[in-house]
């Protein structure tokens, strides 16, 4: 599959208008997880302007796809959970859901969390 997976900070500076991420990031096939979409809803929910964030996200949503988890996205869970306690790096439970869509789908992701970096083989790419 090509193109880029976003973490939720990701999308947030597009929503933000962050010039440097929208010029990288070009005509290039977005996709997110479903996990980061519950995560940007949460952020819209808990917003002081609910309906114009839902409005914004419902708008990127409809013009990117959402990959959902299933049970071999578990599959990966299981491996990048057991990598991070291996080497004592736990990351947030959420995050770890993230890596493994993307490397379900061996997509680059694109982060601003340096904690994604002890995730073998995951490529992260941050602008």
């Amino acid at each position: 599959m090509n193109g880029k997976l976003l973490d939720t900070n990701a999308v947030a500076a597009l929503f933000n208008q962050d010039l440097a991420l929208k010029s990288q990031l070009g005509d290039i096939r977005l996709l997110v997880s479903s996990i980061v979409v519950g995560e940007l809803y949460f952020g819209a929910y808990k917003s002081g302007r609910v309906q114009h964030n839902i409005t914004q996200l419902e708008r990127f949503l409809d013009r990117n796809e959402v990959l959902v988890c299933d049970a071999e996205t578990g599959k990966y869970y299981g491996q990048v959970k057991q990598q991070l306690k291996a080497k004592g790096r736990p990351i947030p439970e959420n995050d770890i859901w993230i890596a493994a869509v993307a490397l379900q789908h061996d997509l680059a992701l694109v982060t601003r969390d340096a904690h994604f970096n002890v995730i073998d083989n995951l490529v992260i790419e941050s602008w």
